[in-house]
C-alpha cells in the first residue's frame, strides 16, 4: 500500500491524478469524506468491486454507495433526477445525504447487490470531489473498515486494518466523523427513509414539500 498525505482543503493535483490512475487500473483507494474514510473503486469494473468485498471480508449481499463530483456527474452516469430529487440535491449537496436512484443497466450486479437501485451523493470534502472529477465519473465510497468493525475517521486505523488489500491510502488526516449519511429513496412517489443519519428526516421532508 502507498500512503499519500494530502491537504484536506487543497489536495495536490498530482497526488489526485495518481489515485485516479490507480482506479482506472482496477485498484482500490482509501479516501477521506466529510464523515468517515471510505473505499473507492471503479463501480463499472466488477473485478475492482469484488476486491472491495474481499478487503472488507464482507458478503456481496449489500449494494455499495457511490459518490460523485457534482450533480452533472450524477445525471450523466446514473440518470436524470426529478423535481424532488433536484430540490434535495440543491439543498443538501455537497453533504451527507445519499439519494437512492434507479441504477443504470451498465452497473455490475455486485455494485447493486443484484437490485435495480443505487445510492449516490456529492460529499463535502475537497479530496473526494477532486478524485471524482479526475476519474471523470462516480466512484464507490463504502466505509473503510473490516466488516463487523466500526467505521473510522482516522487514517491510521485504515492503514492498520486494510493495508494488505489497499493500493493507495489518501491520508488527509482525521475526517469530521459524526453520523453517517442519511439515505433516502427517491424512486417512488413517496420519499422513503432508508437510514437515519447526519441530515434529519424532518429537514428532508420539509425540503421535498417545497414545490
Amino acid at each position: 500500500m502507498t500512503r499519500v498525505v494530502v491537504d484536506p482543503v487543497q489536495p495536490d493535483p498530482m497526488a489526485i491524478a495518481r489515485a485516479a490512475a490507480t482506479l482506472r487500473e482496477g485498484g482500490v483507494v482509501a479516501i477521506p469524506t466529510d464523515t468517515l474514510y471510505g473505499l473507492a473503486a471503479d463501480p463499472w469494473n466488477p473485478a475492482a468491486v469484488a476486491r472491495i468485498f474481499a478487503i472488507k471480508g464482507r458478503e456481496d449481499d449489500r449494494a455499495l454507495p457511490l459518490v460523485a463530483a457534482n450533480v452533472g456527474q450524477v445525471t450523466r452516469w446514473i440518470g436524470e433526477m426529478d423535481g424532488v430529487a433536484n430540490r434535495l440535491a440543491e439543498r443538501f449537496w455537497p453533504g451527507p445525504l445519499t439519494l437512492v436512484m434507479r441504477a443504470p443497466a451498465e452497473l455490475p450486479s455486485n455494485v447493486t447487490a443484484g437490485g435495480v437501485t443505487i445510492g449516490i451523493r456529492v460529499p463535502a470534502h475537497a479530496v473526494t470531489l477532486a478524485l471524482c472529477a479526475a476519474f471523470e465519473r462516480p466512484i464507490t465510497a463504502t466505509s473503510a473498515n473490516i466488516s463487523g468493525q466500526p467505521a473510522t475517521d482516522r487514517p491510521d486505523v485504515v492503514a492498520e486494518q486494510l493495508s494488505r488489500g489497499l493500493d493507495v491510502l489518501l491520508d488527509a488526516g482525521t475526517t469530521p466523523g459524526g453520523p453517517a449519511s442519511t439515505i433516502v429513496d427517491v424512486t417512488q412517489t413517496e420519499l422513503r427513509l432508508i437510514r437515519a443519519g447526519a441530515v434529519s428526516w424532518e429537514d428532508v421532508k420539509r425540503c421535498a414539500q417545497r414545490g
